[in-house]
């Protein structure tokens, strides 16, 4: 009767699964057809059983599919700077793979800093491309939680203090992540601004800074990048987990802003059954982690989402219309990633994502201070480079948290200097001082042991003698990502510098005015010694090409063109959320500095920061025309357009980012100084000039009223600023909104 086995299975999968009579194939399984319908054919065949197994997960990193009905896993991936090793099914221990090596990309605070959406685009092709090609179709990340003190352990991992540049720089990231076939989980919505009691406490903010700050780049996650999942936070707010929260998942992200992806916890982040069905959760990890049926067997079956909610639709305590909409949501997603058989295959490891990393790192990588053009180093005059500081030999791909990556290769910030520089110069290093002398992290072995049998005094000595005679001296240090630091589950306790680098440096420019300062950190730090040191730059987390990109900008091959994504402030009373706020506050934390964030609060103080937001030098000069608008008036539904002419007055190629601030000269309420709502990335030659124009409509004018729950551009008179910082201002132009 049957001619082979073949046709035998083919037949037995379609009784099991019914058969659409028209094309022979079920209908989910039809690409042609749409999501939508797709969606609603796979979850009319599903069980029970089968639907909650959906919405938890099954091991540490994935989800069940429906093997009876050839629905895929879902597989999760951190994190947002490169592809995490494989991990044991119930542990976070590594698996032992050798083929699991990824390309370490710089962490989001260095990407924010190029100020260059197209770079962000790059940047999540490559990653979902490493993503896809580990058959991963969620990557955690990117976040986008706001820079709100410098504290923050975890502020490295996002797009730093303004809302409009986060918004502008995270859609890219998102589009060209999904281009894979992956879905991008943008988190930790919402509030997630410290580390310390990050479980437990409970955020209290007005509702004009949630919309207006805190918001925005979540906003346009769903709205601009359409955003296909986001991560919900740990902390709470109005009382509620941010994992099933009420007022964030149903009336804002759903409600408001028709957010149709999937809700996802963050690992550990589910407290409660009846709030996880009701409050818009739709996919349950990680609760064991957090010792719900600490060793017990089929833990995951003990999720909040699992035999519980099982057990209340039993009970007929709960019904199925919650449940059939996550699970919808679920397949929706399987259906836009590994159910799509024309997703591309990805690639993983490769020269093309260590190169994308090294633009991208070069991009980022900020001067901040170039004192008698000490910077770049002359190589024809240099004979002798003394490299001070553990910084430029510690691996900075590892540690920090979830974010922590087994690279494939990390050029660490010496093996870069030495490697461009080879004999045009002596290189002598020092290590100067002891941070965390740990050279083995989750299973990766540093290249360079750090273990130090002498002493600080030693070191320190050491570090000075060497420092005497050179022409140009070296200081790479700043902060690393061990705890309390640079760290996830863990806030800085001082604005300070670690490990008594200041006294360090200090005693440095005693003996050589020749200091070049590179601060490795993804948050901002005091420097005392700020007025001795003529060369100051912002290094970042630069991942797998960290050294190759810093020796290019320090030697001049590559002309720096970063600025800053937040405020560097000279004593934490210059920062809101520490004069005006709470930080970390204890099981309530009031942020009292409502919309004075960063930029926003010193402008409001009249405070002079260490160093501005948006503020980055070059290596040859830039000189702005006046702004101009082409009209003085515009009305509600209207555009203004401004322009303003930048000319390269240097002798070679750079890049400039040019920054538009809108100013509300006169408002019903407390307005900020100006607020950046434009900033375009533009290269010129020497010589070269370009018009650079913006377009506005009446939301870059908006404020949210809190009465109103809305929107509103008052009519009067307000100013459009051009400026090459937050602090740089070049000229200025009044227009009016009718």
């Amino acid at each position: 009767m049957f001619k082979n086995v073949k046709t035998v299975v083919v037949l037995l999968l379609w009784g099991a699964i019914g058969v659409n009579a028209q094309n022979k194939v079920p209908l989910y399984l039809d690409d042609k057809k749409t999501i939508s319908d797709r969606v609603e054919d796979a979850l009319s065949r599903m069980t029970l059983e089968e639907k909650i197994a959906m919405i938890h997960a099954q091991s540490k990193f994935s989800s069940p599919g429906v093997p009876r009905l050839g629905i895929p896993e879902n597989w999760m991936t951190d994190g947002p700077h490169g592809i995490r090793t494989e991990v044991l099914w119930d542990e976070w221990k590594q698996a032992g793979w050798t083929n699991d090596s990824c390309i370490a990309f710089p962490a989001l605070t260095a990407l924010a800093a190029t100020w260059n959406k197209e770079l962000s685009s790059l940047y999540g092709k490559s990653i979902g491309e490493e993503a896809r090609f580990r058959n991963k179709n969620v990557l955690l990340g990117p976040g986008v939680n706001i820079y709100r003190t410098p504290l923050n352990g975890r502020n490295f991992e996002y797009m730093g203090e303004d809302p409009f540049l986060a918004s502008k720089m995270v859609v890219p990231y998102i589009k060209g992540v999904q281009s894979n076939g992956v879905a991008a989980c943008v988190k930790h919505f919402a509030l997630n601004n410290q580390e310390t009691n990050r479980n437990a406490v409970n955020v209290i903010v007005e509702d004009r800074a949630l919309y207006e700050i805190y918001l925005p780049a979540f906003k346009a996650a769903v709205q601009e990048g359409d955003a296909w999942a986001i991560m919900g936070s740990y902390n709470k707010y109005k009382g509620q987990h941010c994992c099933h929260n009420e007022f964030l998942l149903n009336d804002i992200l759903r409600g408001e802003w028709g957010f149709k992806g999937v809700v996802i916890s963050d690992w550990g982040g589910v407290h409660d059954t009846k709030q996880a069905i009701y409050n818009g959760l739709d996919l349950e990890f990680g609760s064991w982690t957090n010792g719900l049926t600490w060793g017990t067997s089929n833990a995951y079956d003990s999720y909040y989402l699992a035999a519980p909610y099982a057990k209340m639709i039993k009970s007929g305590e709960a019904g199925t219309k919650e449940l059939d909409d996550k699970v919808r949501r679920v397949l929706r997603l399987s259906f836009l990633t590994n159910m799509d058989k024309n997703r591309p295959f990805g690639s993983f490891g490769t020269q093309e994502h260590a190169q994308a990393g090294l633009k991208i790192a070069e991009e980022g990588i900020v001067l901040l201070q170039n004192k008698n053009n000490i910077l770049p180093i002359n190589l024809s005059k240099t004979k002798k480079i003394a490299v001070i500081g553990e910084n430029a030999i510690k691996m900075m791909t590892v540690g920090g948290g979830s974010s922590s990556l087994k690279a494939r290769y990390e050029i660490t910030p010496l093996e870069g200097l030495k490697k461009r520089i080879g004999n045009q110069a002596q290189i002598v290093y020092a290590r100067g001082y002891v941070g965390d002398p740990t050279s083995e992290y989750n299973g990766v072995v540093a290249k360079v042991s750090l273990e130090e049998k002498r002493s600080a005094a030693e070191l320190s000595a050491e570090a000075l003698k060497v420092a005497k005679d050179a022409d140009i001296v070296l200081f790479i240090g700043g902060l690393n990502k061990s705890e309390y630091q640079d760290d996830e589950g863990f806030d800085r306790k001082e604005l300070g510098l670690p490990y008594h680098q200041d006294q360090l440096i200090s005693e440095l420019v005693k003996v050589n005015k020749n200091v070049v300062f590179v601060n490795i950190s993804g948050n901002a730090v005091a420097m005392p010694w700020v007025k001795e040191v003529p060369g100051i730059v912002q290094g970042w987390f630069l991942g797998t090409e960290a050294g190759n990109a810093l020796a290019a900008v320090l030697v001049g091959d590559a002309n720096p063109s970063g600025k800053l994504v937040f405020t560097f402030p000279v004593t934490l009373a210059d920062n809101g959320a520490h004069a005006l706020g709470e930080f970390p506050g204890g099981d309530e934390v009031n942020y009292k500095e409502g919309i004075f964030v960063g930029y926003r609060y010193a402008d409001k103080q009249k405070a002079k920061p260490l160093f501005s937001f948006g503020h980055g030098l070059s290596y040859t000069t830039f000189e702005y025309g006046k702004v101009t608008a082409d009209k003085k008036q515009m009305s509600a539904g209207d555009q203004i357009t401004f322009s303003v002419k930048v000319k390269n007055t240097g002798a070679r190629e750079g890049s400039e980012v040019v920054q538009l601030y809108i100013s509300d000269l006169k408002s019903s309420l407390p307005r900020p100084i100006k607020e950046l709502k434009g900033f375009e990335k533009i290269s010129l030659k020497a010589g070269e000039e370009k018009t650079v124009t913006f377009t506005v409509d009446k939301t870059a004018l908006s404020f949210f009223d809190d009465k109103k729950h809305d929107w509103v551009a008052e009519p009067g008179d307000f100013e459009a600023i051009i400026g090459a910082s937050s602090t740089d201002l070049k000229s200025k132009v009044s227009f009016s909104l009718q």
